[in-house]
């Protein structure tokens, strides 16, 4: 008898296991070397791009943050939730939430070496003069930026490392200590979202927010949580469609979780407008000067075509193109949202941090200028993303094989 009380178990090796996959094993070691090569290119380019790269290096680790962090937030809400459909697809958002040490230390850079070109409050002589810095030092100084961005790398790294290792060893485990590592981590992830929560919402402040100290935000925290987990599960139902189509998976993750991924996908993309919306409206309502600038700098030049792409790219069109039931049980048709919503939250993180820059150069007309070194920044970091994520993919299977509610979520049917 199994550990789920069947006589055969509810899914087999060959459908779980890629470590013999001689393509799969592969792919760790040749993101790494692109990702690697890629980042000394963006290094090497640093002296002729000085000015606007930490901006580039700035965009492309918040983006593939957000996907390490949206994977932690699914394995810790599907634990507290007991929920039982996301069981097959929970080991992958554990492989996502695997590399939030590696991208801890790409933060680094940006917050230690870079933050004098990024944000205009580590400049002593524009505090002196400026009442409103002044009176944001106390928060906004070097030394406590320093110790918060590492107390969050800390925090995140250990719980998703717990998750990660508890959940695999689970693999291995025979009678009693099932149960034992299912309960706590379920008993872990009440904590785990309120630690999550505070974490991610002062991140945004630190890293993007302040980029522009002037403007504030109290719901920008939860701006670029609703990107995060819409992106999260956007690339969840990527990688199972992957795995189907090099033969894994299939008969495990059904058309019946494809279609929970997409409901996800497009209540994260409402969610998102909503939050959008929300700091918008009340900020064009209020029409304070401090605020209203933030805004109107992305209404100039360029940019003004950046933010009317990122209304429709961001929520019109996949907003209309979610709706139907069938776009979101067919691979393919979710598939091909799973990419949009992926290049719109890249899109949306340019959005935040590029303006900045043409900003603090006084620059009143911007044109946007994307070239190589914005390039090489997301190959290398998501290079270096994607060698850890597809290490985890192949050292354990990729479903908690035994889970003891496994079988549930094998059988899942929507109604």
């Amino acid at each position: 008898m199994s550990a789920h009380g069947q006589d055969e178990p509810v899914v087999r090796p060959e459908q779980v296991n890629i470590s013999d996959s001689s393509m799969w094993k592969k792919v760790p070691m040749i993101a790494a070397v692109i990702g690697i090569l890629a980042l000394a290119g963006a290094f090497g380019l640093k002296g002729e791009h000085d000015e606007g790269f930490y901006f580039s290096y700035l965009t492309s680790t918040m983006f593939w943050l957000a996907l390490s962090l949206g994977g932690l937030f699914f394995v810790l809400v599907q634990h507290a939730a007991r929920a039982g459909w996301s069981i097959v697809v929970r080991r992958i958002a554990e492989n996502m939430a695997l590399t939030l040490p590696m991208m801890g230390l790409l933060i680094l850079p940006a917050v230690f070496l870079g933050a004098h070109d990024l944000f205009h409050w580590t400049h002593a002589e524009a505090v002196a003069t400026d009442p409103m810095l002044s009176w944001k030092e106390p928060y906004l100084n070097e030394t406590s930026f320093r110790i918060r961005a590492v107390v969050y790398v800390v925090v995140w790294s250990i719980f998703g490392l717990f998750y990660w290792r508890t959940s695999t060893s689970q693999d291995d485990a025979t009678g009693k200590s099932i149960l034992d590592k299912a309960h706590k981590m379920r008993w872990a992830a009440p904590l785990g979202i309120a630690v999550f929560a505070l974490s991610l919402t002062f991140s945004a402040f630190d890293w993007l927010m302040s980029l522009d100290p002037h403007w504030f935000s109290t719901i920008f925290g939860a701006y670029y949580f609703a990107g995060a987990v819409v992106s999260t599960h956007a690339f969840i139902a990527l990688i199972v469609i992957l795995l189907h189509r090099s033969g894994y998976l299939r008969g495990v993750v059904t058309k019946e979780h494809f279609h929970d991924l997409g409901k996800m996908m497009f209540g994260f993309t409402v969610f998102w407008a909503y939050m959008g919306f929300s700091q918008y409206m009340l900020i064009w309502y209020a029409t304070i000067p401090e605020e209203t600038e933030w805004f109107s700098y992305r209404g100039a030049g360029d940019y003004l075509t950046l933010s009317i792409v990122l209304v429709f790219a961001r929520f019109v069109f996949p907003f209309l193109g979610l709706i139907s039931r069938h776009i979101k049980r067919n691979p393919k048709t979710l598939a091909f949202w799973a990419v949009w919503i992926l290049a719109a939250e890249f899109i949306d993180m340019f959005w935040l941090i590029d303006p900045v820059d043409a900003h603090n150069a006084g620059n009143h007309h911007p044109t946007i200028e994307f070239g190589l070194v914005d390039i090489l920044c997301f190959v290398g970091i998501g290079g270096m993303w994607l060698s850890v994520m597809t290490w985890g993919l192949t050292r354990k299977a990729l479903v908690p094989v035994n889970d003891p509610r496994l079988a549930e979520s094998v059988h899942f049917e929507n109604f």
